[in-house]
C-alpha cells in the first residue's frame, strides 16, 4: 500500500492535484515523471522523511511500491 504521506509528496512535486498510485505504477506511468523529476521525489521524499537513501537503493527503483519499501525500512 502506498501512504498518503509519499502520494503526496510524489503530487506535489510533479504539480499533479490527484493520481491514482498502485503497487505497480512505474514512473512511465506517471505524468511528468521523468529522470530529471524522479531525482527532485527521491529529495523531496527524504527531506519529508528525514531519511537519507542509498544510492545503490536508488538505482534498483522501478516501482511506487519499492520506494514505499525502502521508506519504510529506512523509518
Amino acid at each position: 500500500m502506498i501512504s498518503d504521506k509519499l502520494k503526496k509528496v510524489i503530487l506535489g512535486v510533479l504539480e499533479l492535484d490527484d493520481w491514482t498510485f498502485t503497487p505497480e505504477t512505474t514512473a512511465s506511468m506517471v505524468p511528468g515523471w521523468d529522470s530529471l523529476s524522479h531525482a527532485r521525489i527521491i529529495s523531496a521524499v527524504e527531506d519529508a522523511y528525514g531519511i537519507r537513501f542509498q544510492t545503490r537503493d536508488i538505482i534498483r527503483l522501478e516501482t511506487v511500491a519499492q520506494l514505499q519499501a525502502l521508506v519504510d525500512k529506512a523509518g
